[in-house]
């Protein structure tokens, strides 16, 4: 099964907890096996041969020996196997952070974030349980009965085939209810991604459904969407508990078949009681792995319906990355698009687009909304590849180009800055962790913030709230102004830097984007126009093309879409 091989090839990251686990688990059913036979010979040398307390005191040592084997391996074991899955579970969660980063966000869909959160918290915890209970499970399984068949036949070959006979009806009655659960435990885990989805996005868009007084709405959304994962998972309940007894059921059975055809020939007198003794208890022995394998089916379902989330998302392709990637440029380089097209579900966004933006250039990218702004964006980030052209960077085309040394010659500060629940220092130092005191106020004070963070109640040590609860939209558009600063790289891209700002924090933030251009290549995606003005050159775009080009004065009077927008934004303001 695809899924065993997925999970297996996951568990074989880590050969070395891989073979403790399973090896010390087997030798844990080696000595149940051991005890068992001790068990039998001792009750035959003391009530059928009448052996004194002398001659048994060695098969009471084994016996000890063998019970205090047994308890260690055991715990041993379980140790291991939860190593095991702790191990694979952290590979899983880089593994997918490393591909979610490859992929970018535009790659990850509409709900990527969402999507991610619930695969790395339940998706990958939902694994657990087949690294811990079903793998080993399995393993037992496999080996056990096999060894007490070998054990069993030379004693009492009619035992040993009636115990080969009934052993499948265990595993058989687990794949019938099997292929009834896993329709079950794919709804709860769709129920699950669904309501983590709408539940993210409704604590994102908050401050929106309360201005407009639709909370009570999306809670009873929230509460449906409950109901019906609650639903999903007693139904799935169910199912377990009813497999549960019906295993049961089925090796209590084949047990007492067992027992009832060998005491039936031990009374005829057609078997001895050492060879009939040691059958009985290793009868339920043969049985309790597969019992043990059922108790854990339903848990290797679960993983079953989370692995297909966890690999869904691992599995999703990449865009094409040449065998050798080319290191970054470390200073502003050259940006130039080829005929560059690009469009969502076959729906042309970019068409044919030529541009040059020389080193350390700033321009302002404006145009209407739906024009490709966004996209553009995207695209020099590197988080999406175009269809068709080719964007080059200082010559080298970007596709060419190591993704995280990319990343870390590009400054991006969005409308919306990200901010994480910790202090002001903390939230600053994302963008240079190793960034020393001095660096920090010398970036803080670049973007105009050092003043405000110095008047705040702890300073640099004032914790933040999530989404920047405790700062006002101006001082959070500053911090992330203060990131760039920090970052140093030699590229920045901005996207509408003062949206929703008052007067005095728009001409504070324009005042450090007059230092922030200083050396760097500078893009600002300017909606509003009011950065227009301040850059070198304005890229009028609509409807995927470069339509004007050119600085402010001139686009005025020689660019009619730009001389329209420049008159909506003024009348706006």
């Amino acid at each position: 099964m695809k899924l065993d091989r997925r999970l297996l090839g996951a568990a074989r990251r880590a050969p070395a907890l891989l073979g403790q686990s399973l090896g010390l688990r087997l030798a844990a059913g080696v000595a149940v096996v051991v005890e068992a036979v001790l068990v039998a010979r001792l009750v035959n040398a003391a009530f059928l041969r009448g052996a004194g307390l002398g001659a048994l005191a060695g098969l009471f040592g084994w016996l000890a020996l063998a019970v205090v084997a047994r308890a260690l391996l055991s715990g041993w074991a379980s140790e291991r196997a939860g190593a095991l899955a702790a191990e694979v579970k952290h590979d899983l969660r880089r593994r997918l952070l490393d591909h979610a980063l490859a992929l970018g966000p535009a790659r990850m869909g509409p709900v990527g974030a969402a999507q991610l959160a619930t695969v790395l918290s339940e998706g990958v915890n939902g694994l657990e349980a087949f690294f811990k209970g079903y793998l080993p499970a399995l393993a037992q399984a496999a080996f056990l009965p096999t060894l007490i068949l070998v054990i069993v036949f030379p004693l009492d070959w009619p035992s040993a085939v009636v115990l080969f006979v009934t052993a499948p009806l265990i595993p058989m009655f687990m794949i019938l209810i099997g292929r009834w659960a896993e329709g079950l435990t794919r709804r709860q885990w769709r129920a699950l991604s669904l309501l983590g989805a709408y539940y993210l996005d409704a604590l994102r868009g908050l401050a929106t459904l309360k201005l407009f007084g639709a909370e009570a709405r999306a809670l009873l959304r929230i509460e449906k969407l409950v109901r019906v994962h609650r639903d999903a998972t007693l139904r799935v309940l169910r199912v377990a508990f009813l497999s549960a007894l019906v295993l049961e059921l089925m090796a209590t059975l084949a047990t007492a078949i067992v027992a009832v055809e060998v005491g039936m020939r031990l009374l005829a007198g057609r078997m001895e009681f050492l060879p009939a003794f040691t059958v009985l208890l290793l009868a339920p022995e043969f049985y309790q792995p597969l019992r043990n394998l059922g108790s854990q089916f339903h848990a290797a379902e679960d993983a079953a319906a989370a692995a297909e989330a966890v690999y869904g998302l691992l599995e999703r392709p990449l865009p094409p990355r040449p065998a050798q990637l080319l290191p970054a440029p470390s200073a502003p380089a050259e940006l130039e698009l080829r005929g560059v097209g690009f469009g969502y579900d076959s729906e042309p966004v970019l068409q044919g687009l030529d541009l040059r933006i020389p080193a350390g250039q700033f321009v302002a990218l404006v145009g209407p909304s739906g024009a490709g702004k966004s996209t553009l964006v995207r695209l020099l980030l590197g988080f999406l590849t175009p269809d068709a052209g080719r964007l080059l960077v200082g010559g080298t085309d970007l596709t060419m180009i190591d993704p995280a040394a990319w990343r870390e010659r590009v400054a991006w500060v969005p409308q919306r800055p990200f901010v994480q629940q910790g202090t002001v220092r903390e939230n600053l130092l994302l963008a240079r962790p190793t960034a020393s005191e001095a660096e920090l106020a010398r970036a803080a004070a670049d973007a105009g913030a050092l003043e405000f963070i110095e008047r705040l109640p702890q300073g640099w040590d004032t914790p933040l709230g999530e989404d920047g609860a405790g700062l006002s939209g101006g001082q959070l558009q500053r911090l992330a102004l203060a990131r760039a600063f920090l970052k140093d790289a030699p590229f920045v891209f901005l996207d509408e830097p003062t949206a929703h700002l008052d007067p005095e924090s728009e001409r504070r933030v324009h005042e450090a984007l007059g230092r922030l251009r200083r050396g760097r290549t500078v893009l600002v995606v300017a909606h509003r126009l009011d950065a227009a003005p301040l850059a070198e050159r304005v890229l009028v775009m609509d409807e995927g093309r470069l339509v004007c080009d050119g600085a402010h004065a001139e686009l005025l009077e020689g660019c009619e879409l730009y001389r329209r927008l420049w008159r909506t934004f003024r009348g706006a303001a």
